[in-house]
């Protein structure tokens, strides 16, 4: 049976627009009859995958999404190179063509529809074979043929696309299923988002003719308690990486400790609200997965919310447990807010 590992999260914010909509205010969702914070699952996962964290960890092993193979990996070494440039277009767009639809804009410049219609997730190994062949296109002045322009690979993938998978419409057979799956951070209370009015001042402005601000505007904000929620598939990760259960130990651990540690990174200059989660609950069993979400469908209305959420999330644990007999086979708490616990502890039990 598949072993499952499931991250449960509790991360307190101070006032923040950590991820905002088409109009700039801070995304939300109504749940339990009122309107909570909300950060994209979309938001993290990008936040965790391009962090310090995370690239330290993983070295070597993080691919790119990119719309752009076409234009960095090809059209720009081969046109450094000197080649001519009908051979470097059709070269470029030979090769893109392997991982996705061009675009096809009649006003854009001729390098611009190099790029695929789609962000694709692009291994470390597909970059190295794309720039080896590169490298021999550009040494024996030529096109590729039909064998050298098959790039996409089944074997080893990045650990970024094991972990969250990749979508190839036009070459199904390359697709991955993603390993992990990541809630949208919810707040666990009703919020009301405020509006920040501010203004500028021109510094060099001697106020002889003009008093007033260079500059004026507002943004959204509100603050939160946020839950998050992370199931990994353990086999399906050692799976996706070719067997590696070494590789695969590390990548957990190394996700782990961002999903802890790695705040998303919208408006953080405005706001410096950067947090690690204040409690995390890890749980391994072969059962069926289940999110602790329906601890929250009661908005918390305690003063001090962080024991409250704490004790609901616990009990509603308790509560799946004895209806349903135990769903993990093994948990480990960490708890900042009564120092409880150690990340080197709750490393070390993910990654076992």
């Amino acid at each position: 049976m598949t072993t499952f590992i499931q991250l449960h999260l509790l991360t307190a914010y101070a006032p923040a627009n950590l991820n905002r909509d088409e109009s700039g205010r801070p995304k939300t969702a109504f749940m339990g009859g009122v309107e909570r914070l909300r950060v994209s699952s979309q938001s993290l996962k990008r936040a965790w995958r391009v962090s310090e964290t995370f690239e330290e960890a993983m070295d070597g092993f993080i691919g790119k999404r990119t719309r752009r193979i076409g234009i960095d990996y090809v059209y720009q070494p081969m046109k450094n190179a000197g080649i001519a440039d009908k051979l470097v277009m059709s070269t470029a767009k030979k090769i893109a063509e392997q991982f996705g639809k061009l675009k096809n804009d009649k006003n854009a410049r001729d390098e611009k529809n190099l790029e695929i219609e789609q962000i694709v997730h692009v291994s470390q190994h597909e970059i190295a074979l794309i720039k080896q062949l590169v490298e021999t296109l550009i040494k024996e002045n030529r096109e590729p043929g039909d064998e050298e322009l098959k790039l996409l690979r089944k074997e080893q993938r990045s650990v970024d696309m094991a972990l969250f998978g990749r979508m190839l419409a036009s070459s199904p057979e390359f697709n991955v299923e993603a390993a992990c799956q990541v809630s949208h951070a919810l707040g666990v209370s009703a919020v009301t988002v405020e509006s920040d009015f501010f203004t500028a001042v021109d510094d060099l402005n001697k106020k002889e003719e003009d008093a007033g601000s260079a500059h004026m505007g507002d943004q959204g904000f509100a603050s939160a308690l946020f839950y998050t929620y992370v199931c990994i598939s353990r086999d399906l990760l050692v799976e996706n990486l070719g067997g590696n259960e070494e590789l695969a130990k590390r990548a957990i651990a190394a996700l782990t400790e961002t999903a802890l540690t790695v705040s998303p990174t919208g408006k953080q200059n405005s706001f410096a609200s950067r947090a690690y989660a204040t409690y995390a609950l890890a749980e391994i069993g072969k059962k069926q997965p289940r999110s602790l979400a329906a601890a929250f469908f009661q908005p918390v209305r305690d003063t001090d919310q962080i024991p409250a959420a704490i004790a609901r999330l616990k009990q509603q644990r308790d509560n799946f447990n004895n209806v349903y007999g135990n769903c993990s086979d093994a948990c480990i708490e960490l708890n900042a807010h009564s120092n409880e616990g150690s990340l080197a502890e709750l490393l070390a039990f993910v990654s076992q």
